[in-house]
């Protein structure tokens, strides 16, 4: 290993090389060729890491099995990884990525479950989110929940996460999780659209015309220095740049929320026990030392909180490394304004609006049994964050016709006819009092102009005879 991979690694080498190793790789080049051939063309195995030293477990670990001799877990875990790996391992367990599953636990039963079944969670949702493991009375896993290498994984041990989601096992290659491959299994599609607005953006296309100058194996990669033709996610989002360090975080640079009904600039507050939380900006800023509620319920002691601003910042920084202050600046302007734009004009009325039907009867409790609710989820969570990822990425396509534009055409088109359907005698009380300010004023300003469908209609005619 190279001194820069060595500093990394926390673990004394004396503490790799268990001697039942060399018997694991002898039977697997038999049983399963293809997975010890991974191994032998991998760091670990230049370095004298072999199957038991990550498999090795004791009898009291949960998922600890007997196996030609020797006590082994299948699962590796990030705890596993972390015995060497300290540094990733406590930023990948307090990032978003470790969170995955917690995020959807309460909406996969209304989604994958009630409209199709739960074999679509096993096999769709916990594939990319990761899965609850659970391990039977005679030791193996249940096939319900494993195999699964969701980023957000709950294992056995504990351990939240799946490092082999990025590095694939059993080669676990750095320049594999460097490539936007990596992040594109889960990040993209409808909800998070980012491979198609990467490859749609300027830095996807400089991308695909000089990726055999990324020096994706190199043993840093810091941008700016190692590579300058392109950016990929893990660039943006976890790579080092100039005096930025790497990050096994990879939300650590985001000053929005996109992927919720009315994104919020963030606040990160840093625990003492390493865990993180996420907090709106406009919530009162916890001081250090603050005891804190974390998600699962348990108190938490603030070590450190993180502004908006200073994530902008750390973000900035890598665009810098290509792009001037003015530049970056102006940037981020823009996409802070179509941020803003959805939320004034959608975000934000369309929310209150399902609140005041839901808190008046006019809708059911249950999720998902009405077309509005379809229509709702659509709005935010589909076509708002393609319009949000494509301004945050700069796919000028994704940030309107396929963005806002139908953000727009189903919020007037769909949403308020349904709304007020909805809503019926109360229609005026609880959808069109939201639709107040300049946003909405053109639907009732003729003034605003004429629509431009090809048809020539003067302002002020009240009707116009069908054209035949």
């Amino acid at each position: 290993m190279s001194p820069a991979d060595a500093a990394k690694v926390a673990l004394d080498p004396g503490q790799w090389g268990h001697p039942a190793g060399e018997a694991c790789v002898s039977c697997h080049l038999k049983a399963s060729s293809g997975l010890a051939a991974q191994w032998q063309a991998s760091a670990h195995q230049r370095a004298g890491v072999n199957c038991m030293d990550c498999h090795q477990a004791t009898a009291a670990d949960a998922d600890a099995r007997e196996h030609e001799g020797q006590v082994i877990a299948t699962i590796v875990s990030p705890k596993d990884c972390g015995r060497c790996h300290t540094q990733e391992f406590v930023e990948q367990q307090g990032s978003v990525h470790a969170e995955a599953y917690a995020i959807i636990k309460d909406r996969v039963p209304a989604l994958a479950q009630n409209l199709t079944g739960a074999a679509v969670q096993a096999a769709g949702c916990d594939q990319c989110h990761g899965s609850l493991v659970k391990v039977r009375g005679d030791g193996s896993l249940d096939p319900a929940t494993w195999p699964n290498s969701g980023i957000g994984r709950v294992n056995p041990d504990g351990s939240k996460g799946s490092c082999s989601a990025c590095h694939g096992r059993h080669l676990f290659s750095k320049a594999q999780a460097r490539e936007p491959e990596a992040c594109v299994r889960c990040h993209a599609g409808p909800d998070s659209p980012d491979k198609e607005i990467f490859e749609a953006s300027k830095h996807g296309m400089l991308y695909a015309s000089q990726r055999d100058r990324m020096n994706l194996d190199a043993a840093q990669w810091v941008a700016g220095r190692d590579y300058t033709a392109a950016p990929t996610c893990v660039t943006c989002h976890m790579g080092a740049a100039g005096k930025l360090p790497a990050t096994h975080d990879v939300g650590l640079r985001n000053a929005w929320s996109l992927n919720s009904p009315v994104s919020q600039r963030q606040l990160l507050v840093v625990l003492e026990d390493g865990g993180k939380l996420e907090l709106p900006a406009s919530a009162p800023v916890p001081k250090r030392g603050a005891e804190i509620t974390k998600a699962d319920g348990t108190l938490g002691k603030v070590k450190s909180v993180g502004t908006p601003e200073r994530r902008r910042q750390a973000m900035s920084m890598v665009c810098q490394e290509c792009h001037g202050k003015p530049f970056t600046d102006a940037f981020m302007k823009q996409f802070d304004a179509v941020v803003d734009l959805f939320n004034g004009k959608f975000a934000e009325p369309a929310r209150a609006i399902m609140a005041g039907l839901y808190a008046q009867g006019r809708l059911t409790p249950l999720p998902f049994d009405e077309p509005i609710e379809f229509t709702y989820w659509e709005l935010w969570h589909d076509e708002g964050a393609r319009a949000r990822h494509g301004a945050a990425m700069a796919s000028p396509n994704h940030t309107w016709w396929e963005g806002m534009y139908l953000v727009g055409r189903n919020f007037y088109s769909r949403f308020l006819p349904q709304a007020r359907a909805a809503a019926g005698d109360r229609s005026a009380a609880l959808v069109d009092a939201q639709l107040t300010g300049d946003h909405h004023q053109w639907l009732t300003d003729p003034a605003a102009g004429n629509p431009i469908l090809g048809i020539d209609i003067p302002l002020g005619t009240d009707a116009v005879e069908a054209p035949r």
